[in-house]
């Protein structure tokens, strides 16, 4: 139990660090604004917008999960449904590559909303809908027989703590690629060696969802 609660956690980590280097999730935007203004500043700023908009985005997906009374008795079924979601989420990218359109219609200036956006729309929240149910399940098999509201309680905490450690994740990664292509590479460079993950973050969401949606079979 205690090797398969800390698997999970390392898995928030990992896709936080993976988020972080998609470009998609808008580091490049931080290295443009740095570079625009000429103010270092300007990168760290561009970054904790960035970063606010992508905790409030896993915020908006995970509390639901959390507050439901359902989640108590119906877990394993709830596990199987959020993972055959987040598969169909990742099906739906492999067949429509295209990029939002409404993402360009956000202005460069507020960063916070286009990461919000932007992460809402490419399914990075919905990707840590399986592992924090299976958080969830690790934490209340060893909670006895608690009453309902208090392992609720429980599951918000998760929640909150899951989308923090993802998000510090992801600015981590993300801030140290847009460091280092702010201080030494520029923005000459980025142009030149943009590298896409859609085909990898559309696998990685259909992966997900499976061991999301296996684990909630075996354990019914």
């Amino acid at each position: 139990m205690i090797d398969s609660a800390a698997g999970l956690w390392w898995a928030v980590v990992g896709s936080g660090l993976y988020h972080g280097v998609n470009p998609g999730m808008g580091w490049p935007l931080a290295v443009s604004a740095a570079l625009m203004t000429s103010k270092p500043g300007s990168l760290a700023k561009a970054l904790g917008l960035l970063a606010l908009g992508h905790l409030l985005a896993m915020l908006a997906i995970l509390l639901p999960f959390s507050l439901m009374t359902t989640l108590v008795r119906h877990e394993s079924t709830i596990r199987i449904a959020s993972g055959m979601l987040v598969v169909a989420m990742g099906v739906y990218l492999l067949i429509n590559r295209k990029h939002p359109r409404f993402l360009a219609r956000v202005h460069p200036a507020k960063l916070a909303l286009w990461s919000f956006l932007a992460a809402m729309a490419h399914g990075a929240g919905l990707m840590l809908v399986p592992i924090y149910l299976g958080i969830c399940a690790a934490a209340n098999l060893d909670s006895g027989h608690q009453a309902a509201q208090t392992l609720m309680t429980g599951n918000l905490s998760n929640a909150i703590i899951v989308a923090i450690v993802h998000t510090v994740a992801m600015v981590i990664a993300g801030g140290l690629l847009a460091i280092v292509i702010y201080l030494w590479l520029g923005l000459r460079f980025l142009s030149k060696t943009w590298f896409n993950l859609d085909i990898v973050w559309a696998i990685s969401l259909i992966v997900v969802g499976l061991i999301g949606t296996y684990s909630g079979v075996i354990e019914q």
